[in-house]
């Protein structure tokens, strides 16, 4: 028999990958703090549940896919959360970018009613929760791991186990940064070649068969060439993650001078309004940095 899945958070990733664990044949009770967003996975045979306290009650394993650290803690922590609700033996994994450390409060928390916990946040955004195609950073006991990969396999391609609860936030924090560090550079490159001159899609054409190729100059350095930022991963979002990886390096010592700029630049994103745009919108910034009007 199928494990009984819970799914919390039906937004623009919770959404398609509740989708896949449906067209897997898993049974799935799901949980919106809009309920309207959880209509069409009902249509489906999703199971729509009154809170999450109700849907860790009925599930052997429970996903959330929140916002922040805030979000998570209500969700799970909260008067009607899964806590509450979670049956001893079951696992609570947690897809959402959070706090190491309030990863590991929560794990704790959980332990003291029996269950398990992974954070498993992902990376691949919209198009690769679509797509089934997400990279899945793991912690947790490697035996709730095993238990629960086939679930991330239907979720994901590249899936992970990285040590102990707070590995994978850790991880995404990572991510994050270098993420961070490449979208920078794509949008300074860019740039730098209209300031010369220089058609800026025949040098992102160049650059894609050289040292310089990355997803980031495939994907988001055609959207800053088509000024389409259209969200697929929204600023406010990205800024929040900038955080943690900031908080992250304050918490080990470790300075993080690539990371803090990178930081104060999306702080600049926010001020000028862009906070719902996808966070390639930074390409805007950094022209008008540059004296070039927008891209």
């Amino acid at each position: 028999m199928s494990e009984r899945i819970g799914f919390i958070g039906l937004g623009i990733m919770g959404r398609p990958m509740a989708g896949h664990l449906l067209d897997a044949g898993y049974p799935v009770t799901v949980w919106n703090r809009t309920p309207s967003k959880g209509a069409a996975l009902a249509e489906r045979g999703a199971t729509t549940a009154p809170s999450p306290r109700d849907v860790a009650a009925g599930s052997d394993i429970t996903i959330t896919m929140v916002s922040d650290t805030p979000d998570v803690r209500e969700v799970i922590l909260g008067p009607n959360g899964v806590l509450h609700g979670v049956r001893r033996g079951a696992v609570v994994v947690d897809m959402s970018t959070i706090s190491p450390a309030a990863t590991r409060e929560i794990a704790h928390r959980l332990a003291e009613r029996g269950a398990e916990m992974l954070d498993a946040p992902v990376s691949g955004g919209e198009r690769g929760a679509i797509e089934g195609t997400l990279s899945i950073m793991v912690g947790g006991k490697p035996e709730v791991f095993e238990r629960v990969l086939p679930v991330f396999q239907r979720l994901g391609k590249q899936i992970v186990h990285l040590g102990e609860s707070g590995a994978g936030q850790v991880t995404k924090a990572c991510n994050q940064l270098v993420l961070a560090l490449t979208l920078l550079g794509v949008a300074e490159a860019l740039t730098l070649a209209r300031k010369a001159g220089v058609d800026p899609a025949k040098v992102r054409a160049a650059l894609l068969g050289g040292f310089a190729q990355s997803r980031v100059l495939e994907l988001h350095g055609q959207r800053m060439l088509d000024g389409n930022f259209q969200p697929g991963f929204r600023t406010r979002l990205y800024y929040k993650d900038l955080g943690i990886v900031t908080e992250t390096g304050r918490a080990v010592g470790m300075p993080l001078l690539g990371g803090s700029l990178a930081a104060q630049l999306y702080q600049v994103v926010m001020n000028q309004g862009f906070a719902d745009l996808d966070y390639s919108v930074l390409a805007r910034v950094i022209a008008g940095l540059g004296g070039v009007g927008e891209p």
